[in-house]
C-alpha cells in the first residue's frame, strides 16, 4: 500500500522530527509512506498565504483525504477499516498554522478531525502518524491497540 502525507513547511521542532522518524520507521512493513514538504508560505496576509499553499496542494493533482478540525471524528477502529478500505493507496494532506485555504478544503474526498481539540500543525503531525501505525496494527491484529 502507498500512502502520501502532504504538508507546507518543514518539521521544526526536535523532538516532533524524531516521533516522525519513529513512526516512519514501525509502518514500513505495512506500506510505503512518502512525505512531501511543500515550501509554507510567510507574511501577515494570512488568506493570502493559505492561497499559495493551496494552489500547491492543487498543483499536485491527487485525490486526497484532508485532515482539518472540522473534518469527520473516528475513533481507531474506524480509521483501521477506513485505511483498509484504501488498499491500494491513499494521499493525506495535513495544514500548516492556520490550516488551509478554501479550495483546498473544497476538493477533498474526505475530511477527517483529529480530535475536537487543537494541536499545533507540527503535533497534528506526529498524531497522525501515530494513528495510521495504530490502524495497521489493527488491520493486522498485532498488540499495539488494546
Amino acid at each position: 500500500m502507498k500512502i502520501r502525507v502532504i504538508w507546507p513547511g518543514k518539521t521544526k521542532e526536535q523532538f516532533v522530527t524524531e516521533g516522525l522518524k519513529k513512526y516512519l520507521k514501525l509502518l514500513r512493513p505495512y506500506a510505503e509512506i512518502s512525505l512531501a514538504e511543500l515550501k509554507e508560505e510567510k507574511g501577515s496576509d494570512i488568506r493570502k498565504m493559505l492561497n499559495k499553499e493551496g494552489e500547491r496542494i492543487l498543483k499536485l493533482q491527487v485525490p486526497y483525504t484532508l485532515l482539518d478540525e472540522k473534518g469527520d471524528q473516528m475513533t481507531s477502529g474506524d480509521f483501521a477499516e477506513f485505511i483498509a478500505e484504501h488498499i491500494s493507496g491513499i494521499n493525506f494532506v495535513l495544514g500548516g498554522a492556520y490550516g488551509v485555504s478554501d479550495a483546498v478544503k473544497k476538493t477533498a474526498q474526505k475530511t477527517l478531525s483529529l480530535s475536537k481539540m487543537t494541536f499545533t500543525h507540527e503535533m497534528s503531525r506526529l498524531f497522525f502518524l501515530e494513528q495510521l501505525y495504530r490502524a495497521f496494527t489493527i488491520i493486522h491484529k498485532r498488540g499495539y491497540h488494546h
